[in-house]
């Protein structure tokens, strides 16, 4: 081993030489299970502990034998693209008694094993464990020095659950793959309902919790939605059926009602698909259909979301085990907005206990409150969404919305957002067609409630979009806003957009009509606007990049050392470079915010030459198209075919376009909904804040604000300020959180063969942000 570093202690204190650290996976599987396994795997390794797979979950614990192997680097190769749990999962009754317990530290202690990452729980073993020990000891099974050498069981869990029904994290592991799963199977299920006008009452998973059902129904703009924590008030029958009849009269083809399995009425009986679908029959007539989605929705290859998600888990889940201490109680790793952190176990189980005790009882707002504030936002955007006697009395005002800059998936479901809450806020609402450019030529039009049905689902810019910005029409706009009487403007968008209202805050002084407020919605695929830390379609696109990465590695398979140069969008942003690089466990990322050089070039060559001298004999390189303007796409590609010649060859991809369309995400959708209803309920504050004597009149710095996503809060924060915290020449951030996730991706890419000084640089890194990942 090289010598550490001058804060020896640090990293000796985190080392983990002569650890012993076992994996397995408990319960239902869950998508992106493989790729918190492969992150366990590698970082213990990197550390230098011994990482062992326990099999079958506890049931290979008390079996013991060949359900209990220790794994190398490759053990872990070509599984984060994979769904289920390669290690697999099974119940285990005898591990619920003690002297299946007994088996299971009686197997773990002759492997020297006393610190688990475990996808499940098992906090009371952890209690037992000293008990255990001396037990086994006396009956003669191990040696009592064995009891003082592994006195102490550490454990720390991480939640994989498709239903997101455990308290304390924002997601659990698997539930955004899910959510593709359901949305993918809505998004078919439309075109074929609209050609016959149909009904399709869709039954999800979620006989606990109604996560999947309601955020789908958000999604994918349902017309009704049943959950077990809000059971529907009595008469919801004729409720739901006047409902899809008014929405039949208003010209729409198409019903989609979203069932939970455990969907219960005011009685708690249940509300089942079926019981739906003959409702509606009996009532309306209309032909109905019921599809009952059941397991596809643990199926299937992980979201992107899902592969970083549980890759940064099993990463933290190991630095836990490194930094945890016999008076640390029992962990689980969890997601805090874009954080990582770290909650007491018990506390979280007791919280997800209470939740299912509050809702036997029947209490259903204090589960919903347990739950967290997310439900509760959920269920009213849906409400807000697909309601119309939700509105208030008519405002007078007009509020006009616009797309600036590149088309980005989500789009259109914030501009639907937009103007179904706006018109239930009152307002009378326009659309502005091309962007900038076609406010000033008068592309000006009110646009109604039913103008904006089944846009979530669309991607692209309905509205269309251009990178004009308004400085060269500020006087036609000026005449547009005048003549239309434009009392709000909402600008939906990437750089461009935060620049064009930088521009038109600046002509105030010359324009009143520009003394309105103004409001800008991130969205833009490069993820690179300041004051936000995710854009409406960056997740889209970083879905794009890693499946079609997926699909270019397993082209190879079957051919023999090959090596993929990929090519990203972004401008100068590393965002899909990175972030694609660490979902589709890429071997490096260039990106412009981390400057390289041909030494790094050549560094990451040779990685590849030993790499290919293993089982592993593919690679995978991301190249952001800005990130240095010498070291181009094809230089990288050429370099490489030169340097690798006699051990591996070279193909290059550029992704181009392509990551920009598509339909898009849950996330997107679902992100673009909230973000949008919330700036139009800022608008609406502003305007009766600025209201005075029959006009708007706004000239403050915080009239004009862009709303972004910080951590786990939507803020507003004035385009002015946010000035200080931008790159104007190279259109990005001068701070992007993203950017402490690279010594992870790099760590986990990097084939372990010795712990160098480089090395220590990169753990120090990583465990002094472990609140980052």
């Amino acid at each position: 081993m090289a010598e550490l570093p001058a804060d020896k202690k640090f990293f000796e204190n985190l080392s983990g030489a002569g650890k012993a650290i076992g994996v397995l996976t408990s319960g239902g599987d869950a998508q992106g299970m493989n790729a918190a396994v492969r992150a366990v795997v590698r970082m213990g390794i990197y550390v230098e502990a011994k990482v062992y797979f326990i099999y079958e979950g506890y049931q290979g614990m008390v079996d013991g034998g060949d359900n209990i192997v220790e794994v190398s680097w490759e053990s872990v190769s070509s599984i984060l693209q994979v769904g289920g749990t390669v290690i697999g999962s099974a119940r285990c009754k005898e591990f619920r008694t003690r002297e299946g317990r007994l088996k299971a530290a009686f197997n773990l202690i002759q492997r020297g094993i006393t610190n688990l990452c475990v996808i499940g729980g098992a906090n009371l073993f952890r209690e037992e464990w000293s008990g255990l020990l001396e037990e086994l000891a006396q009956s003669g099974k191990i040696e009592e020095e064995a009891v003082k050498k592994y006195v102490y069981l550490n454990i720390v869990g991480m939640v994989g659950s498709i239903d997101n029904d455990f308290c304390g994290t924002d997601m659990t592991i698997g539930t955004d793959s899910a959510l593709h799963r359901i949305i993918e199977v809505v998004d078919a299920i439309m075109t074929t309902a609209q050609s016959h006008q149909r009904t399709f009452v869709l039954e999800v998973m979620g006989r606990h919790c109604g996560y999947l059902a309601l955020v789908s129904a958000l999604a994918c703009g349902a017309d009704w939605v049943f959950i077990p924590e809000y059971p529907p008030e009595e008469g919801w029958e004729d409720q739901m059926c006047v409902k899809l009849s008014e929405n039949r009269a208003r010209k729409k083809r198409l019903n989609i009602i979203i069932v939970a399995e455990g969907a219960i009425d005011s009685h708690n009986k249940p509300i089942t698909s079926e019981k739906v679908k003959d409702l509606v029959v009996q009532q309306l007539g209309f032909d109905t259909r019921v599809t009952i989605l059941g397991h596809v929705q643990r199926g299937g290859t992980p979201s992107a979301f899902d592969r970083i998600l549980a890759s940064r888990m099993g990463v933290e889940a190991v630095l836990a085990l490194l930094e945890a201490t016999p008076d640390t109680p029992a962990c689980v790793v969890s997601l805090s907005g874009n954080q990582a952190v770290r909650l007491p176990l018990m506390e979280c189980v007791q919280m997800t206990q209470e939740v299912q005790k509050a809702m036997d009882e029947r209490k259903f707002c204090e589960a919903v409150r347990l739950r967290g504030r997310y439900d509760t936002s959920n269920h009213t955007h849906l409400s807000a969404l697909v309601d119309t006697e939700l509105l208030c009395l008519p405002t007078n005002f007009n509020v006009a919305v616009l797309n600036v800059g590149a088309p980005a998936a989500g789009m259109n479901a914030a501009v639907r957002s937009a103007v179904r809450v706006g018109i239930t806020e009152g307002h009378n609402m326009f659309a502005v067609i091309d962007g900038f450019e076609g406010f000033a030529n008068g592309q000006i039009k009110e646009i109604s409630w039913g103008d904006v049905g089944g846009w979530t689902g669309q991607g692209g810019s309905l509205l269309g979009t251009k990178r004009t910005l308004p400085a060269k029409y500020l006087e036609k706009i000026a005449d547009q806003m005048r003549t239309n009487n434009i009392n709000a403007l909402m600008v939906i968008g990437g750089f461009e957009a935060y620049l064009g209202l930088l521009e038109l805050s600046a002509a105030r002084e010359k324009y009143d009509e520009f003394c309105v407020p103004m409001v800008m919605v991130p969205a833009t695929v490069s993820n690179n606007v300041p004051g936000s830390d995710f854009s409406i379609g960056a997740d889209t696109a970083l879905n794009t990049i890693t499946d079609t990465c997926d699909r270019i590695k397993q082209s190879a398979s079957g051919t023999k050392r090959r090596v993929f140069i990929i090519e990203t969008m972004g401008g100068y942003c590393g965002y899909l470079a990175n972030m694609g690089g660490l979902a589709a466990g890429a071997d490096a990322a260039y990106i412009f915010e981390e400057k390289f050089d041909i030494r790094e070039l050549q560094a990451n060559v040779e990685h590849l030459t030993e790499k290919m001298k293993t089982s592993i004999q593919r690679g995978l390189v991301l190249r952001n198209e800005n990130s240095n303007e010498n070291y181009t796409t094809d230089f990288i590609y050429q370099l490489y075919s030169e340097e690798g010649k006699g051990v591996f060859d070279c193909r290059k991809n550029v992704l181009g376009h392509m990551q920009q369309g598509g339909a898009p995400s849950p996330f997107d959708r679902n992100f673009g909904t909230k973000v949008s209803a919330k700036a139009v309920q800022w608008i609406s504050k502003k305007l009766r804040e600025t209201y005075r004597r029959g006009k708007v009149f706004a000239n403050t710095e915080d009239s004009v604000c862009l709303l972004g996503m910080r951590r786990r809060n939507l803020i507003f924060q004035p385009v002015v300020e946010l000035k200080d915290q931008a790159d104007f020449v190279h259109r990005i951030p001068k701070e992007q959180w993203w950017l402490k996730l690279r010594p992870l991706m790099k760590i986990l890419a990097k084939y372990k063969t010795s712990y160098d000084v480089s090395d220590s640089g990169q753990l120090e890194h990583v465990a002094r942000h472990t609140a980052l990942i």
